[in-house]
């Protein structure tokens, strides 16, 4: 390792500056000072110096506003009705669609980010609105997101289109990953996929359960197990077009606390066979897979816990749209409400809150935008290096604050928090799952503390 070398200056004091000098008066500064200083200021002035940057670039910008003018014109005057209704708002999607705001463009407009901001700044925008509308607009990324991550140029061309359609016939797309007894434990997945070398088919039976648009979605991206000695290891994603296959039936729709606008519902798998070529990636990159996998079983791999944390912040972005919509609420709120012929913010009480409010939703951000940035680094020919858990950290922050905003947001309201005239108490039913689901809070803790410490903690 080379020597660094600190450029210094030494301050020379007059002896009767010596001996008059106290502890509040500052010392003089030379010239040295300055002109070492002015040296500093023109070297680092570099592009290379200039690489911590939290300005955002006119593209952004323009992006970020479109979303945001969406947001507000669109999503917010629905947002009430269908809660309620407890359905999926097709009529937004379509508007959505209209404007490419959901479509496969759109979406990988956001991907394609070497500062990996686009998606969350969108996704923020976009939850502001209504986090259940802003599911339902972004649940089908979750089943293209893996389609463009693990599948091949073809399946690209095959699969993405038909996972948006078209702003005159709008589909949704669901990825089947949790069951029953596997939600945090993805190494508990009993889904199977057997390959049928007379048909040169995969057979898959199982159950998935919480699937985001589970049975309404044409596209199902499921996830299954085809070895199950290897674990994790041994499972791969593949694509079941309901349209083209018998046996796939959507179970009971869950009537949920909050995110009522998305339809989640369980889906069931009854020897549903599809063709060889639906495995994402394609059956000889997957038999090389395995085989390694075999080679190495006693090994303990990492992929699983690098995929989720490179995608936890967008999660995280989502959580810190609906905190920042409940401080915006509750902040106006406290500004207008009189109480004993002065405004509530004009007491401590109320004020801290929000004040309290506006820190821990921009803490929460800084860490959602320093994992974005450091998910993007394979755009910028980098490898990404998350060494303490930084995704977890993004999305396990901006989670629990979500919670205690839409939680504060109720109180400083008083009474009229508790009714559904007002929005904060449906964003507070929105919140809380996100210290539930893409892993809980605990699991989130799990993975920053065997980060930190490079111990298999338990």
């Amino acid at each position: 390792m080379g020597n660094i070398t600190l450029r210094t200056t030494t301050l020379q004091l007059a002896p009767e500056e010596s001996m008059t000098m106290t502890e509040s008066t500052p010392p003089p500064v030379s010239a040295d000072v300055m002109t070492l200083a002015g040296e500093l200021a023109a070297e680092r002035s570099k592009p290379d110096w200039q690489t911590f940057n939290l300005n955002l670039n006119d593209e952004q910008i323009e992006i970020r506003d479109w979303a945001h003018e969406f947001a507000a014109t669109v999503i917010r005057p629905a947002a009430s009705e269908w809660d309620e209704r407890e359905a999926t708002p097709w009529p937004v999607i379509q508007e959505a669609a209209k404007i490419g705001l959901y479509s496969m463009d759109g979406s990988i407009n956001l991907f394609i980010d070497p500062s990996g901001l686009l998606m969350p700044l969108v996704q923020e925008e976009l939850f502001w609105g209504d986090a259940g509308i802003g599911m339902s607009l972004v649940g089908t990324g979750l089943a293209s997101s893996a389609v463009f991550s693990n599948g091949t140029p073809d399946q690209w061309s095959q699969w993405l289109p038909r996972c948006y359609g078209t702003p005159d016939d709008v589909q949704v797309a669901a990825f089947c990953s949790s069951e029953p007894g596997a939600g945090s434990d993805v190494s508990a997945i009993r889904t199977k996929a057997t390959y049928d070398e007379k048909t040169d088919e995969w057979v898959i039976n199982g159950q998935k359960a919480w699937a985001t648009n589970g049975g309404i979605a044409d596209i199902h991206v499921v996830v299954a197990t085809v070895d199950p000695s290897l674990g994790s290891r041994g499972q791969a994603a593949f694509v079941v077009p309901k349209s083209e296959v018998k046996g796939l039936e959507q179970g009971t729709k869950l009537k949920k606390h909050g995110l009522r606008a998305s339809h989640t519902a369980d889906v069931f798998f009854d020897n549903v066979r599809i063709p060889a070529a639906n495995v994402l990636g394609g059956k000889e990159k997957l038999d090389a897979r395995l085989a390694k996998s075999r080679e190495n079983n006693g090994a303990r791999g990492n992929a699983s816990m690098a995929t989720f944390e490179m995608t936890r912040h967008i999660v995280g972005s989502q959580a810190i749209g609906i905190a920042r919509a409940a401080y915006e609420f509750a902040l106006e709120y406290a500004k207008g409400r009189e109480q004993f012929g002065r405004p509530i913010i004009d007491n401590q009480g109320i004020a801290f809150k929000l004040a309290d409010m506006a820190m821990e939703i921009d803490a929460a951000r800084l860490l959602v935008w320093r994992a974005a940035f450091m998910s993007a680094a394979l755009m910028r020919g980098q490898t990404p290096d998350y060494r303490h858990g930084e995704g977890s950290m993004a999305k396990l922050k901006a989670s629990e604050v979500a919670v205690k905003a839409t939680e504060d947001a109720i109180q400083i309201l008083g009474g009229n928090g508790y009714t559904r005239e007002y929005p904060v108490e449906r964003m507070h039913r929105d919140s809380k799952i996100y210290t539930i689901f893409e892993g809980t809070s605990e699991i989130q803790r799990l993975v920053i503390s065997r980060a930190i410490s490079g111990m298999r903690i338990r």
